[in-house]
């Protein structure tokens, strides 16, 4: 029988006038894993910080028992500021001990992406005191999971993660024994990891059994049979589940949740996105440029980005971009605002942008633009537009949408300065879309968002008309709300990738793999050499001579070119289809260049991939 590690009984927290947790009564034990949801300001990190003896409860109590071992990630780290990298993870090891442990190995190249710590000036000699939030976040969850603690709390452990950093923490959480109780907003993330959830709202924690996708089954069910949900959120509730039933094969490891049931639940439920209707009114609205990208540089400071890329944004396409960090991704984007502010004056270090004549830009940026903090939410709003329409006959009043993003009509009133993290990012999206754009440029847009705004949104661009960049680590909110998906990653290039996220972490892995077996090779002809001039003992022969190695690298390279070749004329396809979407034997002949080009793509992706793990 599993032991229970840690008891919540009869928990109250009171903030002023208002309790935020009431009589809430919940245990861990030994191997759960445990997700956290709710809305901002609901109080998941209050009753994560009263679990782990942060805070203290107003009424009831917390116990522990006797000896459990726990590690917590807050939102807060307590790194000494004047200590180096080495001082905080490594903790004194020597290097030739820590070295030898594919643990402490794994946990770092996973978490910084080498065991040189790429990106750090000093590698781990690099003091702490001057790193950014995000940095000193990864330090932080470093040196937690070194540790072997029973039971691990962690307060939104993706933030500052990227795509390949969140699937190798996924995975490594899998894999150790301490149970876990964590608060993210990747979805994704809850789908792999955890095996109960606790939904935090309006003082009470409802408990369910499953990862994410069975606690949006059990959610839309449960409003479903009590009826006690307005019909907003059911059909909210609904939809959310008919796109992760439809989606890719059991999104979750394990589909727990019943199938007959939910597919009874969504048997009415249409497909989130009309693609065709929505594709005809953005070229109604756009026309057929959008931006068009011709041979171009794109620089940060002297470090090139990016070199000789040509690639275009059709009418109605939504295109996901991924890629390393520092591969270039959100100089891209700034590339193509200026281009659009400037009306053509300001171009990339070389090459040509194009903007269509028509095209009205809304760049949301990672930073959230400063605003009177006086000025009231309503007020904010309404100095865009007081209306909104959202085409296909749909108009809402500002009111409505900021009700639509959470922002009831109490909140409406609240001055902009007392608004959480969160509230601003929602703030700030909601006054992108008042102005009525037809092309979005998302950079990072789920930040601080929790899930319920992040379903509202995902269902606000499922019927907007127009053309989408975004730039995002969650994996969850790309494949929902775009169809296309490219990536930088990190050799000057821009790939199409028709398999989306999951070719991409395939991509990395094999780039990261053929890296290592080259540095390999490498090292042992340098040591073949020491010992043949030290009249040493025969030494072993690495896997491919200088000559193959060399000839397999010249051949990866040419099966590269090939493949971007493809990718461009993959993309051009797909303008023509659009551009043609009512002539259907011209959409029948382009359809058929289309899947040829794919396959012929597939089968060099299949030949470089099998080619990179020989090197």
């Amino acid at each position: 029988m599993a032991v229970n590690l840690a008891t919540i009984e009869s928990v109250t927290k009171v903030y002023g006038t208002r309790a935020l947790l009431d009589g809430v009564s919940l245990g861990v034990s030994e191997g759960d894993r445990i997700g956290v949801v709710g809305r901002n300001g609901d109080g998941k990190t209050t009753l994560i910080r009263m679990l782990a003896k942060l805070e203290e409860p107003d009424g009831g109590r917390i116990t522990h028992v006797g000896g459990v071992e726990m590690a917590v990630l807050t939102q807060h780290d307590s790194l000494d500021p004047e200590a180096t990298i080495r001082h905080e993870v490594i903790a004194g090891r020597a290097d030739h001990e820590w070295l030898g442990d594919s643990r402490i190995r794994d946990i770092i190249e996973g978490l910084f992406g080498g065991l040189d710590l790429p990106g750090f000036p000093d590698g781990l000699d690099t003091v702490i005191g001057p790193l950014s939030g995000g940095e000193r976040r990864r330090i932080a969850l470093a040196k937690l999971l070194l540790g072997s603690p029973d039971l691990i709390v962690l307060d939104e452990p993706t933030n500052h993660l990227d795509v390949e950093g969140i699937a190798w923490l996924a995975q490594h959480l899998q894999n150790r024994r301490s149970a876990l109780v964590c608060v993210t907003h990747d979805r994704w993330f809850l789908d792999q990891v955890c095996t109960r959830m606790w939904d935090v709202q309006h003082g009470s924690v409802h408990e369910y059994e499953g990862g994410y996708s069975d606690y949006v089954f059990a959610r839309a069910e449960r409003s479903r049979i009590e009826a006690t949900e307005e019909q907003k959120r059911q059909n909210l509730a609904r939809k959310e589940l008919a796109w992760l039933r439809r989606g890719a094969p059991a999104r979750t490891s394990k589909p727990r949740y019943r199938i007959e049931a939910a597919n009874a639940l969504i048997a009415d439920v249409p497909e989130p996105r009309d693609k065709s209707e929505l594709m005809k009114f953005a070229n109604a609205r756009l026309g057929r440029t959008v931006f068009e990208v011709e041979n171009i540089t794109v620089k940060a400071g002297p470090k090139l980005l990016l070199e000789d890329v040509t690639w275009q944004l059709g009418p109605g396409e939504r295109i996901g971009l991924l890629g390393v960090n520092g591969a270039g991704k959100t100089s891209l984007l700034r590339a193509l605002r200026d281009a659009y502010t400037s009306e053509g004056d300001i171009q990339p270090a070389s090459g040509v942008v194009k903007v269509g004549k028509t095209v009205r830009l809304a760049y949301l940026s990672q930073e959230v633009a400063e605003l009177e903090p006086t000025t009231r939410v309503l007020q904010a709003v309404e100095q865009v537009r007081s209306r909104v329409d959202l085409g296909k006959g749909r108009e809402m009043s500002a009111g409505q949408l900021c009700e639509q993003f959470g922002f009831g009509k109490d909140k409406q009133w609240t001055p902009v300065g007392d608004l959480s993290g969160g509230e601003r990012r929602r703030l700030q999206l909601l006054r992108l879309l008042m102005d009525e754009p037809n092309v979005l440029f998302l950079d990072e847009p789920t930040n601080d968002l929790d899930i319920e705004t992040l379903n509202q949104l995902e269902d606000l661009l499922d019927g907007w008309p127009g053309s989408m960049i975004v730039i995002s680590h969650d994996r969850f909110f790309i494949e929902r709300t775009t169809d296309v998906t490219y990536a930088l990653l990190g050799d000057r290039r821009m790939r199409m990738l028709p398999n989306g996220v999951d070719e991409y972490l395939q991509r990395r892995a094999a780039m990261a793999a053929a890296a290592a077996a080259a540095a390999s090779a490498a090292a042992s002809v340098a040591s073949g050499a020491t010992g043949a001039a030290a009249g040493g003992a025969e030494d072993s022969a690495p896997a491919l001579s200088g000559g193959d190695l060399r000839a397999a690298k010249k051949e990866l390279q040419k099966l590269e070119r090939q493949i971007a070749k493809l990718d461009q004329k993959e993309s051009k396809l797909h303008s023509q289809l659009a551009e043609h979407a009512a002539d259907f034997s011209k959409v029948a002949e382009l359809d058929s260049q289309l899947r040829a080009v794919r396959e012929e793509k597939e089968e060099l992706e299949m030949t470089w991939l099998e080619l990179a793990e020989q090197v």
